[in-house]
């Protein structure tokens, strides 16, 4: 334990006389997580030139100090045209680490586990921070070409992106690769694959947004192809010590597109590649899905945890749930009835950074407190 935390001890209870398995290490290859509390990668849109910046290392120090067992940044661009805005975090250049190395190094230091999401946005790339407008960048903005599996723009208004060549694709992979040794060298213990949300894996594993004909399109095979590859250079290059995770959009919310069997499939082709964990999620792909024949999704408290669920016993592989998970008792059921191995929280933990301080408090469970904190302490 960091010499700063000292474990606070768990209040007695005649009702809870075991751990509450919210607050139970987990164990990925050689990294020991010490809760299942993580914070979900969440965009802050805060680097000029792709650096982090003061507002990340508060930002994401703040929930370090207050107990997240796993800090996974934000979708980082592997490559410039991969941001989804000029203001995006990135790890395409060797002078973007040390900046991230401060932050691997403060987050580790107050007991969390540092990871980083790698991404690539695709056809969702160009685009105006959500508070400056939240649609397609103009020329006077510095807009780029953007790119994905078929010429199909993301919305009306939309630039039409350029349908990616063949010979392109091993530099989209090598890009990643590259981009998860920088991360290595900054510090980092957990690397997450970005194939969820409509970003460009995403675009290729949906028929939605994948016409092709060649060995990329058609088949489950092809569309999976580009992820497939792209895991298996990351695992190359990334250390066999430290976990690798991918996030998927286990269903796009459209019949027959991608649905929960397809990512049932893919997840144990995946787990063989060495992936050690699925980041679950939905949807994305698309704005308007009643356009193309979907919706409405059903949101509410937990709602996607059944695809954890889904995907932890039907693929034999471990999962994280996200999403609208805000309660301590419900986080903490989610894990104790084996629906997940992980709950990312985002927007709760926007709201509440220390919510994993105040969750072992509710479930009378001991966590380590900051020394600096202790007097705030239940």
């Amino acid at each position: 334990m960091p010499e700063n935390l000292t474990l606070a001890p768990g209040r007695s209870s005649e009702t809870n006389t075991r751990p509450a398995h919210l607050f139970t290490p987990f164990v990925l290859r050689g990294v020991t997580f010490p809760n299942r509390i993580g914070m979900s990668p969440m965009c802050q849109y805060s680097s000029p030139d792709g650096s982090a910046t003061d507002w990340h290392l508060v930002h994401l120090g703040a929930r370090a100090v207050g107990g997240s067992g796993l800090i996974l940044l934000e979708a980082t661009a592997v490559e410039p045209a991969g941001r989804i805005t000029p203001k995006d975090l990135g790890l395409w250049s060797d002078a973007q680490i040390e900046p991230l190395a401060r932050i691997t190094r403060f987050l580790a230091d107050h007991g969390s586990v540092p990871g980083i999401q790698l991404a690539h946005a695709g056809r969702k790339g160009s685009s105006q921070s959500p508070w400056e407008g939240d649609g397609p960048l103009t020329q006077s903005e510095g807009a780029w070409t953007t790119i994905a599996p078929s010429p199909l723009p993301f919305d009306t208004g939309y630039p039409v992106p350029a349908a990616i060549d063949v010979r392109e694709i091993p530099g989209i992979i090598e890009a990643f690769a590259a981009a998860a040794q920088r991360a290595y060298e900054a510090g980092f213990q957990v690397v997450e694959i970005h194939a969820a949300h409509g970003y460009l894996l995403h675009q290729f594993l949906s028929p939605v947004t994948n016409h092709r004909t060649d060995a990329y399109g058609g088949s489950f095979e092809n569309r999976s192809r580009l992820l497939r590859e792209t895991v298996a250079a990351v695992r190359d290059r990334w250390p066999s010590s430290l976990p690798l995770f991918v996030r998927l959009s286990v269903t796009d919310w459209v019949p027959g597109s991608w649905e929960v069997e397809h990512s049932i499939a893919l997840a144990g082709e995946l787990k063989a590649l060495g992936v050690d964990l699925i980041d679950s999620s939905s949807g994305g792909l698309v704005p308007d899905l009643k356009a193309v024949g979907g919706g409405p999704i059903p949101l509410g408290p937990g709602y996607q945890t059944p695809f954890a669920s889904e995907l932890r016993h039907q693929a034999g592989i471990p999962t994280a749930a996200v999403g609208l998970i805000t309660e301590p008792a419900q986080a903490d059921h989610v894990i104790r009835t084996g629906q997940a191995d992980l709950v990312l929280l985002g927007r709760e933990l926007l709201r509440n950074p220390s919510w994993p301080l105040r969750a072992a408090a509710a479930l009378h469970q001991p966590i380590a407190w900051p020394n600096q904190y202790q007097r705030a302490r239940p």
